[in-house]
């Protein structure tokens, strides 16, 4: 494999990384910046360039189990945060409870999603569902949220997030600006809505990279494993950081900038590709 081949498995990486824990799409920005300037479905093949684009989002995972590790640990009862009994925390079943419409709608669509939503022109129309559900989120959510912390969240506003994370299999959406958006709406803060969406990614994100590469397992080859592995290390390192950064930044800037930034995007896009 040639060396610019390479670097365009770092810059994915980059991308995957910096955009996958910011309401902003990470999948989103993959396509445009793959279909539109890398093309690596050219050498790689349609189905093996589609679960590159999902398998570096192990890379992304490994991120979050680095900075979740102790919650992550205490889902399965391996540490107990503050000392305080597992029962009255956040535990395990909220986890479930807000990924199970997403992992059963996936499964029901994911043919349908690979062959008709991975597009530049989905993508355009998804940045700005995704960005008007955002603004509605800042506008119409409680100014004083009940929810401070992973520790109060109800089953409930865990199901009713997982719900709203729907949205987000539509390629362009955004998974973490919709369940941040859903967890602002249904009463959480931005800090607690983005926490639970990233642990509740580790098993979602950890699922679909399994499945496409058992899916596409046929269309792998050796040849490209240092791809593969430059992408993964790229996605990372860069995901340590965008996943500190963002964290610190949510509580200050909230959704709006976010979606002002979307918006922005989907109309560059749409001046490139209708005009």
């Amino acid at each position: 494999m040639e060396l610019f081949d390479l670097i365009k498995a770092l810059i994915l990486g980059f991308v995957e990384g910096m955009t996958e824990f910011a309401p902003v799409s990470s999948t989103g920005h993959l396509i445009i910046v793959d279909d539109m300037w890398l093309k690596t479905e050219e050498f790689l093949g349609k189905y093996p360039a589609n679960t590159f684009k999902i398998v570096i989002q192990l890379g992304s995972i490994l991120a979050v189990v680095v900075v979740f590790w102790k919650r992550l640990l205490s889902l399965v009862g391996l540490y107990k945060v503050d000392g305080k009994k597992m029962t009255k925390r956040f535990n395990l079943l909220h986890v479930i409870v807000g990924m199970l419409p997403a992992v059963i709608l996936g499964f029901a669509f994911k043919d349908f999603i690979d062959d008709h939503l991975f597009g530049v022109k989905t993508v355009i129309f998804a940045l700005v569902a995704g960005a008007i559900l955002m603004l509605v989120a800042d506008k119409f959510g409680p100014k004083r949220p009940k929810v401070q912390s992973l520790d109060q969240i109800t089953y409930r506003q865990a199901f009713t997030v997982g719900l709203v994370q729907c949205l987000s299999l539509w390629p362009g959406f955004s998974r973490s600006g919709a369940t941040i958006s859903g967890g602002v709406l249904f009463g959480m803060n931005h800090r607690t809505a983005a926490d639970f969406t990233f642990i509740m990614a580790v098993p979602i994100m950890a699922g679909a990279s399994l499945v496409s590469v058992l899916k596409n397992w046929e269309y792998m080859s050796m040849d490209y494993i240092s791809f593969y592995v430059v992408g993964f290390i790229s996605a990372f390192v860069f995901s340590l950081i965008s996943i500190r950064f963002f964290l610190k930044l949510i509580s200050k800037v909230k959704l709006v900038p976010f979606a002002l930034y979307r918006i922005f995007l989907a109309i560059v896009l749409a001046a490139i590709v209708f005009l």
